[in-house]
């Protein structure tokens, strides 16, 4: 929950990516407001003075975490429950729920431990100098609360650190995706460089013989350049053939990319059949693992589900790709096929002479199936080629 800090800042009342959590919390303020109407005269002036500084720590709180100044807001707002406490009513202690939030935002074991004895101090001292004048009915009342508040800071330090862990995460994972991408050009450098680096010094040294050759031997100058001619094709197809090894997605890739994304949305991702399916072309495999692509998006934007199950088969005629999620289905929010890339999917699929089914039934279920037969479109190669 770290902020970073980027020059000149518009002013919040709270931060913005909490959306209106903070808001909410401030309904617990009314019990005190009202408490403080049965004060008179300078006492409950004092009082509301007060409660409109917990007020300003409770939101300086959201955007000093991490930082020094953290514990002095903690500090105060101690500080006040203290007060209230001690010299008006035992009663504003729930107050302190606000302040048990706040220390289990400490990461830190030492810091936690200092700011939640403190925290323990100031709301078992006045509970105990006021014992003698609360009835019996009231302590029972009151002793489970203060311990809910004592022991909850443990709990939220505990959902913190797991939300930390999973940022992490999933920033590890965004690296290990980075280096992945970064080893992948080098080895296309390296690829280019030792398939097209010879090839092409060839070249450049039969070109300066030709240039020597064409006025003393034209016949010799005339086989260099047909030598010329078969590299410079040669060098032609590697170029394609590593282009098309770039550009060519693969099932087996797309699902372990799948199994990540879904895990990241706690959607758990269950797989019959294998991916290299017998016999499949580099094209019908391309535009497949396309459209699961775009079909994992769409359960994870949509679906609300919790189990995402893809099949993959070879039947006698076409292969066979199926994505079927147990979520909200397509009247909730997965929307139409016009739209969210189901209408690019048909269009990706009719190239190949694929179709696309969808069944929405307490959930969503999309049924790719491509013709094993396709034809083949030949490549634009030199002649002889």
């Amino acid at each position: 929950m770290k902020r970073v800090k980027t020059g000149k800042r518009r002013f919040a009342i709270f931060p913005a990516e909490l959306g209106w959590f903070p808001y909410l919390w401030l309904i617990y303020l009314v019990l005190p407001i009202i408490n403080m109407l049965s004060e008179s005269g300078t006492k409950m002036a004092v009082g509301y003075g007060l409660i409109a500084l917990f007020t300003f720590t409770y939101r300086q709180l959201y955007f000093a975490e991490g930082e020094p100044r953290f514990f002095t807001w903690l500090g105060i707002q101690m500080s006040i429950i203290f007060i209230l406490c001690m010299w008006y009513h035992p009663s504003y202690m729930y107050m302190g729920f606000f302040t048990a939030n706040f220390i289990g935002w400490y990461t830190d074991r030492r810091n936690f431990t200092i700011s939640l004895a403190l925290f323990t101090l100031v709301q078992s001292a006045p509970l105990i100098k006021h014992a003698h004048t609360l009835g019996w009915r009231e302590l029972i009342f009151m002793i489970p609360f203060l311990l809910i508040m004592v022991m909850a800071p443990f709990g939220i330090r505990s959902l913190y650190r797991r939300q930390q862990l999973e940022k992490e995460l999933a920033q590890a994972n965004e690296q290990i995706r980075s280096l992945i991408k970064g080893e992948e050009r080098m080895r296309i450098a390296r690829d280019l460089h030792d398939t097209l680096g010879h090839t092409l010094s060839l070249i450049t040294l039969k070109s300066q013989l030709i240039e020597k050759l064409v006025d003393t031997n034209a016949e010799q100058a005339k086989l260099e350049a047909r030598e010329i001619h078969n590299t410079s094709r040669s060098a032609l197809r590697q170029v394609r053939e590593l282009v098309s090894e770039m550009r060519t997605a693969t099932l087996a890739g797309e699902l372990q990319e799948a199994r990540v994304i879904l895990n990241s949305a706690g959607i758990e991702l269950i797989c019959h059949g294998h991916p290299r399916l017998a016999g499949i072309s580099d094209l019908a495999q391309n535009i497949m693992s396309l459209c699961l692509r775009e079909a994992v998006t769409n359960v994870v934007k949509h679906s609300q589900a919790r189990t995402c199950t893809v099949t993959m088969e070879t039947g006698s005629t076409d292969w066979l790709l199926s994505i079927e999620d147990d979520g909200a289905g397509l009247q909730a929010g997965y929307d139409a096929p016009e739209k969210n890339g189901l209408r690019g999917m048909t269009e990706r699929l009719a190239l190949i002479g694929g179709t696309l089914d969808i069944e929405s039934h307490g959930g969503t279920k999309l049924t790719i199936r491509v013709p094993i037969v396709i034809k083949s479109r030949k490549e634009d190669l030199p002649d002889g080629d």
